[in-house]
């Protein structure tokens, strides 16, 4: 029988054990508040711990790990955290540190280039000599672009090409995939490769992509008619489609083959349906703009020699520049990254950063700049971990607490009317104004208000920018989710930034 001594003296430790944990509480947090069937909410909510509480009771974080840090933006001062100094994975929110650090050491006007040379000579209408594409990133590089340049060498009295047809992208190393992406994602335009020669499909500039698009048929039985965009052979479409009937639902996958440029288009569509588009990553980019480019100089009527071959290689330092083609300058440029999220721009400029700042375009010489540039920008260096540009890595870490500083300190550079206007803004419908906020916050006092970035990968999400509070309150956020099993918690999220649209401080 256990005495009555030993129950006593049990109860004290349990006891003293409960007064330690309690002292270890930090004070500023606010109050943990469990909902159950009998209790689910703070009566009238004031403050904005309170209102904070009762929105983090939501099931759907059941598990998750949640950082949250709000700052006053005229101040700095940090108002309100919630395990604000937890490391978590921002998802792409980690292009805010990309777009930083690119202002910073390349500056809003920097423009990428491509240029067109040759080791020959141009003697009556035919240039003897090879011709090179010396790429230097550019992610904004177009078949207009192409048809351009092929139409000026016509111009310059070229009809002919007496050599090969090289491509240099030496501007970069020959490491086309960031280190942590998944093989699951490497056919599709998020995890497009990344070269200092690539080529995009329109003006969202998914380099290194083709556009895929499947037109159904009339007849059951049939198959569906697939396009491209560019058109191209560079790819190869396997098309193992079927039309089925009216009523059926689509199944339907576009994706690339490992290791090949063979794409595979699959399923059933119904007779009359809507047409299907996907952004496929191509495999070797650099080939796919020497296609492309000899295509444009056979529609302009220009020939190569019978024993002409099409290859990689390296352009001599000393050869002769025929013509070039710039990008749009980096301001205008962080539209597209930015509002739509663009992975292969973020992966692209860290690359950038490297070759201009270190002699290196890697991603690890890139990833240096980031680092060090976010370090000046007050976030603390021994805290963070930083894989990629674009975000996609699970293996990036960063609190929430540290963005809100940067987000804070980035206020006072020159740039920062640039870097303000690329973030996606609520519920503004124009796809580069309102990004991949255009569909959410589309009522109230969010809209056009809430200036953020947003971020999504599996088990991840996150949200950080700016808002202003009703009465005049200017605030800087960052709410960075991970580990939760829901399909989303974009709606948390907003009722977070939409409460402190509302939130009037005494």
């Amino acid at each position: 029988m256990v005495s009555k001594n030993k129950i006593l003296y049990g109860f004290l430790i349990l006891l003293i054990l409960v007064i330690a944990a309690i002292s270890f509480i930090n004070k500023d947090e606010p109050p943990i508040i469990k909902a159950t069937n009998e209790v689910s909410e703070i009566e009238e909510p004031q403050t904005l711990a309170e209102k904070m509480a009762v929105i983090l009771l939501d099931e759907s974080l059941d598990g998750a790990s949640v950082g949250i840090s709000v700052r006053k933006a005229e101040t700095g001062e940090e108002i309100y955290a919630h395990q604000g100094d937890l490391r978590l994975h921002p998802a792409s929110n980690m292009k805010i540190l990309t777009a930083a650090a690119s202002l910073e050491t390349l500056g809003p006007n920097y423009r990428f280039a491509t240029e067109f040379v040759t080791n020959g000579k141009i003697k009556g209408k035919v240039l003897k000599g090879n011709l090179y594409i010396r790429g230097k990133g550019d992610p904004t590089l177009l078949k207009a672009d192409l048809d351009q340049v092929a139409s000026e060498l016509k111009k310059q009295g070229i009809n002919q090409i007496n050599g090969n047809l090289i491509g240099d992208d030496q501007w970069y190393d020959s490491i086309r995939l960031s280190q942590d992406l998944n093989w699951s994602d490497e056919s599709f335009y998020t995890g497009a490769q990344v070269s200092a020669l690539t080529l995009s499909p329109n003006a969202d500039y998914d380099a290194g992509t083709v556009i895929v698009e499947v037109i159904p048929g009339t007849k059951h039985g049939e198959q569906a008619q697939v396009a491209l965009t560019p058109k191209t052979n560079y790819v190869t479409i396997v098309n193992k489609t079927e039309m089925v009937s009216a009523n059926e639902a689509k199944d339907l996958s576009i994706e690339r083959e490992h290791g090949t440029n063979n794409i595979i288009v699959e399923g059933k569509i119904p007779v009359n349906g809507t047409n299907s588009r996907e952004w496929i990553a191509v495999w070797e980019p650099t080939e796919y703009v020497l296609n492309i480019f000899k295509q444009s100089l056979e529609q302009q009527g220009i020939k190569f020699a019978g024993n002409s071959e099409v290859q990689t290689g390296v352009a001599p330092e000393n050869a002769t520049v025929l013509t070039s083609v710039k990008s749009i300058p980096l301001n205008e440029l962080l539209l597209p990254f930015m509002k739509l999220s663009n992975n292969g721009i973020g992966e692209t400029l860290t690359k950038e950063l490297g070759q201009v700042s270190r002699g290196e375009g890697s991603w690890d010489k890139g990833l240096e700049v980031i680092g060090e540039t976010a370090a000046a920008l007050g976030v603390n260096p021994d805290t963070v971990q930083f894989r990629d540009g674009s975000g996609m890595s699970h293996k990036t870490l960063i609190p929430a607490s540290e963005l809100t500083k940067l987000l804070y300190q980035v206020q006072q550079k020159e740039w920062f009317a640039d870097f303000e206007l690329s973030l996606p803004v609520a519920g503004m419908q124009e796809r580069l104004v309102g990004g991949t906020l255009r569909h959410r916050m589309k009522e109230g006092p969010a809209k056009g208000n809430v200036i953020a970035k947003t971020g999504s990968l599996t088990g991840v999400s996150s949200l950080a920018g700016y808002v202003t509070t009703s009465d005049g309150e200017k605030l800087i956020f960052s709410i960075v989710a991970n580990n939760f099993l829901s399909n989303s918690v974009t709606s948390i999220e907003d009722a977070i930034a939409t409460m402190l649209a509302t939130h009037e401080f005494e």
